[in-house]
């Protein structure tokens, strides 16, 4: 990393204490095909670090964006509005079904790495409507690391590595551009529990992909209202680390949640391959579908829990079956 850009990340991280009165998070994700399920292909695993910040307040520079992005109608206006900017920075990895050949079947998903960070706005309106504009961008190819990320951890814990690296997909820059909206309708229960329905639709548009989307999370539980699910990497259902410690009625909460969402897919560099230039590809379905459950604990803002799993459909023409993996992630306040 080049002394400028850490420069401004050490700027960028002493600056925001100062957007609100409360504090910031941190999420780690995890998702990984062989946590749970006896695989290691396709999407086999991905990491991500997310900082939330804490509550733009209304008269700083901070919220200048939000106040833009309100003003083409992406963002409301409400009684009670809460709104935080996301820092993230993350790896994706992605292999064929058989990793221990040198030249990978043609047929086959090929390998690619995708390394990234970015920035999003996040609005609460009320409770009850969550926006969020994301901007990713990274590299895709083998600056994007993604060979001796699976290899030495597979040599560390004793597992085959994989042989197929050489034909991964070439170096491109890469670019998402991700608006989504939430909404949340909440019925309370007896003893403080509730259950909340959260219907989702959103885009993203760049090389890397571009797909429409269309879900819903159902959720049951206590202190609901403080997140509208867990954090997750992108393609996904519920994709921000979004959480609002002055919305629990008492510390403790958690969810056990269940989820479905359907995606429209237009690109898919991980599968259509490079944009200029001849690389390894397969022909992508366009429809494709994610079924997803899990669990969250969470004691007020100083630490969260979540696990859960994926089941996403074939991805390609020719896949072997259908995707599965597992997402722990862990986020401490500060």
């Amino acid at each position: 990393m080049h002394r400028t850009t850490i420069a401004a990340a050490i700027l960028f991280f002493t600056a925001l204490p100062a957007l609100g009165d409360d504090s910031g998070r941190v999420t780690l994700t995890e998702e990984n095909d062989s946590i749970v399920f006896p695989t290691d292909r396709y999407y086999t695993q991905g990491f991500e670090f997310v900082y939330l910040g804490p509550d733009v307040q209304p008269e700083s520079l901070w919220a200048a964006p939000f106040s833009g992005l309100a003003g083409i109608g992406l963002f409301g206006s409400g009684a009670e509005v809460s709104r935080r900017y996301q820092v993230i920075f993350g790896q994706s990895i992605f292999t064929p079904d058989d990793t221990g050949a040198e030249d990978p079947d043609p047929d086959d998903r090929p390998y690619a790495g995708w390394a990234y960070g970015g920035l999003s706005f996040v609005q609460d309106t009320d409770r009850r409507r969550l926006d969020n504009v994301e901007l990713l961008v990274g590299i895709v190819g083998p600056a994007a690391q993604g060979r001796p990320t699976q290899n030495d951890w597979h040599q560390f814990i004793g597992v085959d590595t994989a042989n197929g690296w050489d034909r991964q997909i070439h170096n491109e820059p890469g670019i998402m551009l991700t608006y989504e909206r939430k909404y949340r309708f909440i019925q309370p229960i007896a003893g403080g529990f509730a259950v909340d329905a959260i219907p989702e639709a959103g885009v993203t548009l760049g090389n890397v992909m571009t797909y429409g989307e269309v879900g819903t999370m159902l959720r049951f539980g206590r202190n609901l209202e403080a997140d509208y699910g867990p954090s997750r990497i992108r393609p996904s259902l519920s994709g921000t680390s979004y959480f609002n410690a002055d919305y629990l009625e008492d510390p403790f909460g958690f969810y056990v949640y269940v989820g479905a969402q359907g995606r429209a897919v237009a690109q898919n560099i991980f599968l259509d391959g490079n944009s200029w230039r001849e690389s390894r590809s397969v022909d992508k379905e366009h429809f494709v579908g994610d079924l997803t459950g899990g669990v969250a604990f969470f004691w007020s803002n100083n630490v969260k829990l979540d696990a859960g799993f994926t089941y996403r459909t074939e991805e390609f023409e020719g896949q072997d079956g259908d995707v599965k993996f597992a997402n722990v992630n862990l986020t401490v306040g500060f």
